[in-house]
């Protein structure tokens, strides 16, 4: 069953990189910015991936018209761009938002402006609504409850009921076949409430995505395409396969039991590692896959919490429902006693479970809280609401873990001495009796729908988002043409270089447009990169040649038909705050709350491991021998890897090392034409086909500049200097337009 377990999740694997709950990280323009001109392009980063079928963005003018729709970018899922017509108006301009988070199909619709010219009173946008979906509310508790109610007993059967009832003469029923038939029930009790909430789910998810009522959705088999089109649609059908193979093993258990009752009990061992994975199912659709630390390990923060929780409630639940008809044959004192063996040993094993359960609980906590102003939040409230009841649970839990030791009770006796006697009587006949099991279980139902209403609430936009900065923009009139580049964002990462070519006035269609970034401090030059035109004289590229924030220039080659190609450079100053940024470090407190949860974990399984070592037989001398041996193999791997980091610079700085000049010419129009009239006068021998000279030219691809500059200087192979008296900047000119010779693909 393990292996099956771990095969499953190998499966799964692909499906599972998202994120869950963004909000926008970055606008450009800004909300409520003006502007001296129009946008080329609209973009809105988000701290996700985006549904790229289900996502959508609008460009409205001031009397509601749409003007203009956009989509998820092709290259970057957590982009919604928009190209902006040409020709746009002074005025205001509402943009209308509806992103389809990848991971758990969330739609928050929200509307911004901006405006050119001047700005215009009157015309604001909508924030996006973050409360949670009564019906989305549903169907996840509906389906907490049943992945909880799964878990609780399959693990109850194992590690309480067979323990303190079970019978190893009874191979073929190691518990009364009444108690049997009502963990059977729950089982499927569980699957039946899981496939009801599932297909509400994907109900739900599909009026959502295309924003209609429920008989829309039917009518037109709407939900098809929400399961063969979207992320949610995956994890979805895995989750009703698994349903379908849980439904399939009990029937095989109940089937073969007395034929074979051994494999009827190694399924029945087996299920709560299924049940583990349904939860696990749900915990990649959660708020934690959306946490901007260390997504993969809140997932498995988030996994560990929902465990715990799902033995506590789903054990809780299940014993409830097992309970009093198993004991129902018994006379009082058996009962009490069958009673107080199954509650003691449930305790035992919860009780501790809580601290884990409250230190994983703060650690996702902090994922998302990042400043006290984030818990004015819908989704603060809803945490709040959350932790006011799971108060009493908590309190219930305790005091039946003490009611049922005696040895406790007495060390509390004067505590309790102010309680009236019939109250502490009560207290304690309800807790042997299971009736304050029953009311904690109660209790829980509440707090799923909490817990429920929780994760259908949207995680609060940082405070801490960076401020709008400008984005870099050069507009240059050479010859006929007009030409405008901007770098969006503008920041280190993946960039888009917009590049808007007029002549005479009209948009250029028959030109083909170049775009090559050069940072000069760091001699680093990326590939030229052929534009793609998008609309009438709007040519765009994307990369993330842009690696540090300092200088870059930007080289723009227009070609024309005939050949001609016109260039045009522009510097641009790259600022590490208009970076992107969709992950953060972790702080002081996430590293406490891991280390809690590290020590916890290693509290509970302390017994195995004083055992596994008495197993061992390990003596003192043995035992400082290992340690000793342990010590120096980490510090022989933390010197190691120093040691494989220290040589992986030093082989970076011999490859790329600073240049020995920095070229401070900027390769525009004048620079070539002038390093043009030095080469044809001073470089005299360079202008012949020599092998040298075709061996220089095809090295321009991967040459520095500092290279180039030596070269004209000192010469290379059989090419000799550039002759006559040159200054440092005549020099970087004929690197310059040497450098016009390179090929382009």
């Amino acid at each position: 069953m393990r292996f099956a377990l771990l095969l499953i999740v190998t499966l799964i694997a692909p499906l599972i990189e998202a994120k869950a709950h963004g909000y926008v990280v970055r606008a450009i323009p800004a909300d409520r910015s003006t502007m001296e001109r129009p946008p080329t392009r609209l973009q809105y980063w988000f701290s996700e991936d985006l549904e790229p079928r289900f996502s959508e963005i609008k460009l409205r003018d001031q009397s509601g018209e749409v003007i203009a729709s956009g989509a998820v970018d092709e290259e970057n899922h957590a982009l919604l761009a928009l190209r902006v017509p040409a020709g746009l108006s002074d005025g205001a301009y509402i943009v209308e938002l509806r992103p389809a988070f990848a991971s758990d199909g969330h739609v928050i619709a929200e509307s911004r402006v901006f405006f050119v010219g001047e700005a215009v009173g009157g015309v604001a946008g909508s924030a996006a609504d973050d409360r949670a979906i009564p019906l989305e509310v549903l169907w996840r508790a509906g389906l907490n409850l049943a992945n909880f109610l799964f878990f609780g007993a399959s693990l109850l059967y194992s590690a309480v009921l067979l323990p303190a009832w079970g019978r190893a003469h009874h191979p073929q029923a190691p518990l009364p076949a009444r108690v049997m038939r009502r963990l059977r029930g729950c089982l499927v009790a569980a699957l039946a409430l899981a496939l009801l909430a599932n297909l509400v789910g994907l109900l739900q998810q599909s009026m959502v995505f295309f924003n209609t009522d429920a008989a829309q959705v039917i009518q037109q088999n709407l939900w098809g395409v929400v399961l063969i089109g979207s992320r949610f649609g995956d994890i979805w059908l895995f989750r009703m396969v698994l349903l379908i193979f849980c439904g399939v093993l009990i029937f095989v258990a109940e089937y073969y039991r007395p034929l074979m009752p051994r494999l009827a009990a190694g399924i029945w061992a087996g299920m709560a590692w299924l049940g583990a994975l349904f939860i696990g199912l749900t915990m990649i659709t959660s708020h934690a896959a959306g946490s901007t630390v260390m997504p993969w390990l809140a997932i498995a923060v988030d996994w560990l919490h929902a465990l715990v929780a799902a033995f506590w409630l789903g054990g809780a639940l299940a014993l409830t429902l097992v309970l009093t008809p198993a004991l129902a044959a018994l006379d009082d004192e058996s009962r009490r006693q069958a009673m107080r063996a199954v509650l003691r040993r449930f305790s035992r094993l919860a009780a501790p479970l809580v601290a884990l359960l409250i230190v994983s609980g703060i650690y996702n906590a902090l994922n998302f809280f990042v400043t006290p102003a984030d818990l004015d939040s819908s989704y603060g409230r809803a945490l709040a609401l959350k932790l006011l009841m799971i108060a009493p649970v908590l309190l219930l839990g305790a005091w039946q873990h003490v009611a049922l030791r005696p040895q406790f009770l007495a060390r509390l006796q004067l505590v309790l001495a102010i309680l009236p006697r019939r109250l502490r009587a009560g207290m304690e006949r309800a807790a042997a009796t299971g009736a304050a099991l029953r009311l904690e279980a109660i209790l829980m139902l509440a707090l799923l729908v909490a817990v429920a209403w929780l994760s259908a609430t949207p995680v609060p936009e940082p405070e801490s988002l960076p401020e709008a900065v400008e984005t870099p923009q050069m507009t240059q009139s050479i010859g006929d043409f007009t030409i405008t580049a901007v770098v969006i964002p503008g920041g280190p990462g993946v960039n888009t270089y917009d590049t808007v070519v007029r002549r005479g006035g009209a948009p250029a269609t028959d030109v083909s447009v170049y775009t090559q970034l050069v940072n000069p401090e760091r001699g680093s030059r990326s590939p030229w990169h052929l534009t793609k035109q998008v609309e009438a004289g709007l040519f765009v590229a994307a990369g993330d040649d842009i690696h540090a924030a300092g200088e870059w220039w930007s080289l723009i080659d227009v070609v024309e038909d005939g050949g001609v190609v016109t260039r045009v450079a522009a510097r641009w100053s790259i600022s590490e705050s208009a970076a992107v940024v969709q992950t953060r470090p972790p702080n002081m407190a996430h590293l406490a709350a891991l280390l809690a949860i590290a020590l916890l974990l290693g509290a509970l399984t302390q017994r195995k491991a004083r055992r596994l070592l008495a197993a061992m037989k390990i003596t003192p001398a043995t035992a400082l021998l290992s340690a000793g041996v342990l010590a120096l193999s980490i510090g022989v791997m933390v010197f190691g890897a120093h040691l494989i980091g220290e040589r992986q610079r030093n082989y970076e700085a011999t490859l790329n090392p600073p240049p020995a000049q920095v070229n401070t010419a900027l390769p525009d129009a004048a620079s070539l034409a002038w390093g043009e009239a030095l080469y044809r006068a001073r470089c005299l021998v360079w202008q012949g086909q020599s092998a040298d000279f075709r061996a220089l030219r095809n090295r321009l691809g991967s040459a520095r500049d500092d290279f180039l500059y030596g070269v004209v200087v000192g010469g290379w192979r059989g090419l000799p200097a550039c002759e006559g008296s040159l200054s440092e900047r005549d020099r970087w000119d004929i690197v310059n337009y040497f450098r016009t010779f390179e090929a382009r693909d």
